[in-house]
């Protein structure tokens, strides 16, 4: 255990505020009630600007991963900003465990806030392999169900909105019913518990929501967005991406957080059945990975009920995808997943692909911008750029580079 680390005890649940950053909006808010309702006060920190990035290169070298520098930054503005009682707040940060740099995020805020003063302030590595304990912080499972129907529903308010954003008649009438659908989702998620039919309604009711937007008809480049995953989803990381595409008359496509967790568990999967280890949780792996794919099936075919938006496609189509250009076992990082989200987004109709990642990245430099000539050379049609972000690059240079990458896709259609 490391020399920094403090325990968030029974005791803090009562008298400390959570801190947590924002990675997803819309999904986070949702996070964010689940434990309020079990006795937590959380607090989601919706902070940006330079200042974040400036914070974060203050008790972080600026060779760290470039999110560990802006979460960390976010922490530490949140700290010194006056709206909390240093001593009373403790931070939580989400790791899947996995064989990256991100594995050491924890450590690296523990290390600065020892730096900047703060080293009494717990931080609670949230990890569903349990790397850390926390006798303070313990979710019973219907409230880990009630996390799984939050991601949910955040994938699909995010995936429907996507859909209506450029062609809303109303300017951010998709945002405005994001927001106001969090809302009602919020109060749904303690009245209604975890039913599978409540599910179900609630899925329909945000389709019907979204359907409901009036919209005209206008030639929109298709544009994907794949990376590393919190420069992929996250404002604050990604410099507003989907924001700036839309207002570039783009229509964004990505995956949800739902692919993610079944990357991580079908890599369980095949590493039991690769190397033998873990024979005890392979059945266990193996359930969870069926019932979370039967979940995104049924996601689809609500979708689908009314032919209005168009779907997601199915997990097994991405694996499929994968194993076309990818060994499953590069699985560091987001490994095989992004040329297989890459290829995914290809056969949808989207050619225009950003691929997104923390510059130095090594499992996103080769698994994202080291695929793209190979998928090229297979698909000449697709359209790729890979965006580097870190504390240097300037918001003109990445804004040119994707107006060129529009620019030619608008050339092609043209020609």
């Amino acid at each position: 255990m490391s020399d920094y680390y403090i325990p968030f005890t029974k005791e803090m649940k009562k008298t400390h505020t959570i801190l947590t950053p924002n990675m997803l909006p819309i999904h986070f808010r949702l996070l964010m009630k689940v434990l309020q309702e079990y006795g937590y006060h959380a607090d989601l920190l919706e902070t940006s600007g330079p200042h974040i990035r400036e914070t974060g290169l203050k008790y972080v070298h600026n060779d760290a991963c470039y999110p560990a520098i802006l979460v960390i930054g976010q922490f530490i503005d949140a700290i010194e900003s006056g709206k909390y009682d240093p001593h009373k707040v403790a931070l939580i940060y989400f790791q899947t465990g996995g064989g990256c740099r991100a594995s050491n995020y924890i450590s690296l805020l523990r290390k600065a806030l020892e730096r900047a003063g703060y080293g009494y302030v717990p931080v609670i590595s949230f990890s569903l392999l349990g790397l850390e304990k926390h006798p303070g912080f313990k979710l019973p499972l219907r409230a880990m169900q009630k996390i799984v129907y939050a991601i949910l529903y955040g994938d699909l308010i995010l995936h429907l909105k996507n859909q209506v954003d450029p062609y809303e008649i109303e300017k951010g009438s998709a945002a405005r019913l994001a927001d106001e659908l969090s809302d009602i989702l919020i109060r749904r998620l303690d009245e209604d518990g975890v039913s599978i039919r409540k599910l179900k309604d609630n899925m329909r009711y945000i389709r019907d929501a979204f359907a409901k937007i009036e919209v005209q008809p206008r030639d929109c480049i298709q544009v994907g967005i794949v990376g590393e995953i919190y420069v992929k989803f996250s404002p604050l990381g990604n410099n507003r991406l989907a924001e700036f595409l839309v207002n570039e008359g783009a229509e964004v496509t990505l995956a949800g957080l739902l692919d993610f967790f079944l990357y991580c568990t079908l890599n369980n999967v095949i590493e039991i059945n690769r190397y033998g280890s873990g024979r005890v949780k392979r059945p266990v792996m193996n359930l969870l990975y069926k019932i979370l794919c039967r979940v995104k099936r049924l996601m689809i075919s609500i979708i689908e009920e009314t032919g209005r938006f168009r779907p997601f496609a199915p997990f097994e189509n991405t694996v499929a995808n994968a194993q076309e250009i990818i060994d499953l076992h590069c699985k560091m990082g987001e490994g095989w997943l992004l040329p297989a989200e890459m290829l995914e987004l290809y056969h949808l109709g989207v050619k225009n692909i950003v691929c997104t990642q923390p510059f130095g990245c090594l499992p996103n430099h080769i698994c994202g911008k080291g695929m793209m000539k190979p998928l090229k050379d297979r698909y000449p049609d697709m359209n790729i750029v890979a965006i580097d972000y870190d504390p240097g690059v300037t918001q003109v240079n990445l804004e040119n580079r994707l107006k060129l990458m529009l620019a030619n896709s608008a050339a092609g259609r043209s020609a």
